[in-house]
């Protein structure tokens, strides 16, 4: 975004990347968790292309009410399915209404009306209003704190059996698939909880 060329860079392929993980694992789990993944595959590409160097493309002035648009409506569809229970439809809304803020807050217009702003996409690192910029970053470096400690392998205790499938020492089980893998789709969340709170570190 408006720092670093190199920033802009390793949030693009960070990003690029995720997107395209969650996108696989909407071929697998329960119709709950590949709608979960679908919007966590729309916001890691949103927030890829958000992130392209200005240096390699500048994106022309709609592309800002595009933004703003497809990420309001993808907070209307959490809305409505976290209505029905789910914590994590909530974050999906946090982060859609974020990306929503950041399209509005990026454009030039609103750049220009607060009366600063530089050269890159979007052209005002002027446009966010402080109070509400910070109270997003407090929201993500908590999420990424309590993501982070979620990844961390509970300890076994000593004397217990290895796990498996029929509780005992020596049972097998067949490791999921790459794809569907609990522990990558919260690093998933985890790398773009880390590349949202960068990103809000340039309003």
């Amino acid at each position: 975004m408006h720092g670093p060329a190199l920033s802009g860079w390793l949030l693009m392929v960070v990003c690029g990347a995720t997107g395209a993980y969650c996108l696989l694992r909407t071929r697998d789990g329960t119709e709950r968790e590949r709608r979960s993944a679908r919007a966590e595959a729309l916001m890691g590409f949103g927030m890829a292309a958000m992130a392209v160097p200005a240096a390699l493309l500048t994106l022309p002035e709609w592309m800002w009410v595009v933004y703003a648009v497809v990420f309001g409506a993808a907070a209307l569809h959490a809305v409505v399915y976290a209505r029905g229970g789910g914590g994590h439809h909530l974050h999906h809304l946090v982060g859609s209404l974020a990306m929503v803020y950041m399209a509005v807050a990026m454009a030039p217009g609103a750049a220009h009306a607060a009366g600063g702003g530089h050269a890159g996409h979007g052209a005002g690192t002027a446009g966010g209003i402080p109070l509400l910029t910070g109270a997003l970053l407090v929201y993500y470096a908590l999420y990424v704190l309590h993501a982070a400690g979620r990844l961390i392998p509970a300890p076994t205790p000593v004397g217990a059996p290895a796990r498996g499938s029929g509780g005992g020492p020596t049972a097998m089980t067949a490791s999921p698939a790459w794809g569907a893998r609990p522990e990558l789709a919260l690093a998933c969340r985890l790398t773009m909880g880390t590349a949202m709170f960068a990103m809000l570190l340039t309003l």
